[in-house]
C-alpha cells in the first residue's frame, strides 16, 4: 500500500490536497521540461490577471520581433504590413529543430539561433541603408571603413554632437539587437516546450502550407510571396558576395597590367591639346536625374541652356554625353579613380590595389607629355599620401586653399572660392600649360546650405561669404525638411555649381581653356528614388574649334545638356577614348 502524506494547508480557502507521489502524464498531455518544471511541493499560487496579461504581451512582442527579424525586407520600398503575413521557412526549421533537441540542449540552441538571427538582422538593416545611400547591399568585407567616413560626414554636416549621438545609437543597436532577439527566441522556446504536441502540429501544418505556396507561387496582394525565405537568401547573398570579392581581386590584378598607353612616350601623347589648359572638373552628385527628372530638371536645364547661349556668344562651344559611374549616392573617389585610370573601380579593394600600382592615369599622361599637373581638393581636410599616385606637380588641399569664410554644411568652402583661388594661384601667373583635377563640393549632400554668388573680384580670402553667405534656398536644418524640400535643395545646389562654372569660363577662361565637366555619381535614393541608374552627364567646353573637331565621331550632342538620346559610355572607357582622340600619332 503506497504511503501518502497529506499536508495541512494554512487557514484560508480550501485547496485540494497535494501528493508527493507523482503520477505520469496521461497520453497526449504535455510534460513540462525540467528547466521550467513544476515547483517544489507547496501551496500553488495563481498569477494575477495583470501579470498574466503582461506575460502575454511580452510573448506577443517576442514573437513579433522574431518574425520581423525573419521576414523584414532589405529595401524600404518593399516594407509594409503584408510582410508579417508571410511564412518564414527558417522559423519552421528552427522550431522543428528545437522540438527534437533534448531538454538540456534546447535553451542554449535557442539563444544561439537568436544571436545569429539578431546579427543577420543588423546586416539586413545595413543593406537597407546602403540601398538608400549607394543603391547596393552592404559589403561585409569592404564597407566597414565607411563608418568612419559617415561619422566625418555627419560631424561636418550636422555637428559633432549629432555625429556622436548617431555613433552611440549605432553601437547600442548593433550590440543590443542580437541580445533582444536571443531573449525573444528563448522566451518562445519555453512556450514551445510547454506545448510540444500543439507546436509540432502547427509546424507540420505550416510546412505543408509553405510548400504548397512555394510550388504554386502564391503571393500577397502586394506581390510578396507567402512562402518566405528572406533570411536564408540574405545569408546566401552575402556568402556569394564574399566569394565574388575574393575572385575579383585576382581578376583585377590582371586588368592592372593591361594598358595600351603604358609605354607611350610623352612626345606622342596629347599632341592635339598642346598649349591648352585642361581642367577636369567633377561636380558632386551631378547625375542624370538632374537633367531628366521632371521635378529636378527645369531649373537645372534653364541654367545649362542659358549658360550655353552665353558661352556661344563669347565664342565657346560644347559637346555633351553620359557616362555610367561605378558608384551611386557617394564614394566619389571611386568615380575619380575610374575616369582617370581607365579601370572600373567600383569598390575600395580595387581602389587600394590601384593606388598601390603604377597605372598611367590621365593626369600622368599629361605630366608625361609636358603639362604641369595640379590637384585642387577643397574637401581634403586630412593628409592624403595616396594622392602621389596621381602624379600632381602641385596639390592644394583645404589647408593650402586657406579659406577664411564660413562653411556651407558639408562643403568647407564654396565652389566659387575654389575656382577663384585656383585661378589666382595658377592661371593668373605666367605658367606652362596646366592640367588640373578639381572636384567641386558645394552640391554635396545634405544640401542644407547653398552659397550665394558674389562678384569674382570680391572673392578674396572668402571672408565676404560671412556677409553674403547663402542663397534664399537652402540654409535649413537638415532634420526639418520633407522629401520634396530635400529634392528642391539638391536641384538648387546643382544650379549653383553649374552656374558658377559657366561664370568662371566667361570671366577667366580665355582662348586656350579646355573644360571637361562631369558628375561623379547620382545623388542618393532619397532624391532619385530607388532603382535609378548610374549615369552622369559629361561635357567638353572649348573656344578652339579644333578641339571639338577631334571628338566629332563620339556622337556627343551640342550644348551643355545631353538629351535622352545622347551616347552613354562606361566611365572607365573615357581615358582611352580621350587619349586616342588627342594623341592621333599613337
Amino acid at each position: 500500500m503506497a504511503l501518502r502524506i497529506r499536508l495541512r494547508r494554512p487557514a484560508g480557502p480550501a485547496t485540494p490536497a497535494l501528493d508527493t507521489e507523482a503520477s505520469p502524464p496521461t497520453p497526449g498531455e504535455d510534460a513540462a521540461p525540467p528547466g521550467d518544471a513544476a515547483l517544489p511541493a507547496g501551496p500553488t499560487r495563481r498569477a494575477s490577471p495583470t501579470r498574466r496579461a503582461a506575460a502575454g504581451v511580452l510573448t506577443g512582442l517576442a514573437a513579433l520581433l522574431v518574425v520581423a527579424a525573419l521576414v523584414a525586407p532589405d529595401r524600404l520600398a518593399q516594407a509594409g504590413p503584408e510582410a508579417v503575413l508571410r511564412i518564414p521557412v527558417e522559423a519552421l526549421v528552427a522550431v522543428a529543430l528545437l522540438l527534437v533537441l533534448p531538454d538540456r540542449a534546447r535553451r542554449p540552441a535557442a539563444v544561439a539561433l537568436g544571436l545569429v538571427l539578431g546579427l543577420l538582422t543588423v546586416v539586413k538593416m545595413l543593406d537597407t541603408g546602403f540601398f538608400v545611400a549607394r543603391d547596393r547591399p552592404f559589403d561585409v568585407l569592404l564597407d566597414w571603413r565607411l563608418f568612419d567616413d559617415g561619422y566625418g560626414y555627419l560631424a561636418d554636416s550636422a555637428g559633432r554632437a549629432t555625429a556622436v549621438a548617431a555613433a552611440v545609437g549605432v553601437v547600442l543597436l548593433v550590440a543590443g539587437l542580437p541580445v533582444l532577439v536571443a531573449l525573444a527566441a528563448r522566451r518562445l522556446t519555453r512556450l514551445v516546450a510547454r506545448h510540444r504536441t500543439g507546436a509540432a502540429r502547427v509546424v507540420a501544418a505550416l510546412a505543408v502550407l509553405w510548400l504548397g505556396c512555394a510550388l504554386f507561387g502564391v503571393r500577397l496582394a502586394a506581390g510578396v510571396p507567402v512562402a518566405d525565405r528572406t533570411a536564408s537568401t540574405l545569408v546566401a547573398s552575402h556568402v556569394g558576395q564574399v566569394r565574388a570579392g575574393l575572385r575579383d581581386r585576382a581578376a583585377f590584378a590582371g586588368e592592372l597590367t593591361a594598358d595600351a598607353y603604358r609605354d607611350v612616350s610623352g612626345d606622342r601623347l596629347l599632341t592635339g591639346l598642346r598649349g591648352k589648359d585642361v581642367l577636369v572638373t567633377f561636380v558632386e552628385s551631378y547625375g542624370r536625374d538632374a537633367v531628366e527628372d521632371p521635378a529636378l530638371a527645369p531649373g537645372v536645364n534653364a541654367v545649362l541652356d542659358d549658360g550655353y547661349r552665353r558661352l556661344r556668344a563669347a565664342g565657346y562651344d560644347a559637346r555633351s554625353g553620359f557616362l555610367t559611374s561605378p558608384t551611386f549616392g557617394g564614394g566619389s573617389w571611386l568615380a575619380h579613380a575610374t575616369l582617370l585610370s581607365g579601370l572600373w573601380i567600383d569598390n575600395d579593394q580595387r581602389h587600394r590595389d590601384l593606388l598601390a600600382g603604377d597605372r598611367l592615369t590621365l593626369g600622368g599622361a599629361f605630366h608625361r607629355a609636358g603639362w604641369q599637373t595640379v590637384g585642387v581638393f577643397p574637401a581634403a581636410t586630412q593628409p592624403w599620401p595616396e594622392g602621389k599616385f596621381f602624379g600632381y606637380d602641385r596639390y592644394y588641399d583645404a589647408e593650402k586653399l586657406a579659406y577664411q569664410g564660413p562653411k556651407f554644411s558639408y562643403a568647407p568652402m564654396p565652389d566659387q572660392y575654389t575656382l577663384a583661388t585656383f585661378q589666382r594661384l595658377e592661371r593668373d601667373r605666367p605658367h606652362a600649360p596646366l592640367m588640373a583635377e578639381i572636384p567641386l563640393v558645394s552640391s554635396h549632400s545634405p544640401w542644407s546650405a547653398i552659397p550665394k554668388p558674389v562678384p569674382w573680384a570680391a572673392v578674396g580670402d572668402g571672408t565676404i561669404f560671412h556677409t553674403a553667405s547663402t542663397s534664399t534656398a537652402g540654409n535649413r536644418d537638415i532634420g526639418q525638411r520633407d522629401a520634396a524640400q530635400v529634392r528642391a535643395d539638391y536641384a538648387h545646389s546643382i544650379e549653383y555649381s553649374l552656374g558658377t562654372l559657366v561664370s568662371y569660363v566667361l570671366t577667366s577662361g580665355g582662348d586656350n581653356l579646355v573644360l571637361v565637366v562631369l558628375g561623379d555619381h547620382q545623388p542618393a535614393a532619397s532624391v532619385t528614388g530607388e532603382g535609378a541608374g548610374h549615369d552622369v552627364p559629361i561635357t567638353i567646353v572649348a573656344k578652339d574649334p579644333a578641339v571639338l573637331d577631334r571628338v566629332a565621331d563620339w556622337g556627343w550632342q551640342d550644348g551643355l545638356r545631353p538629351g535622352p538620346q545622347a551616347p552613354v559610355w562606361r566611365m572607365d572607357a573615357f581615358r582611352d577614348r580621350f587619349l586616342a582622340a588627342f594623341s592621333p600619332e599613337h
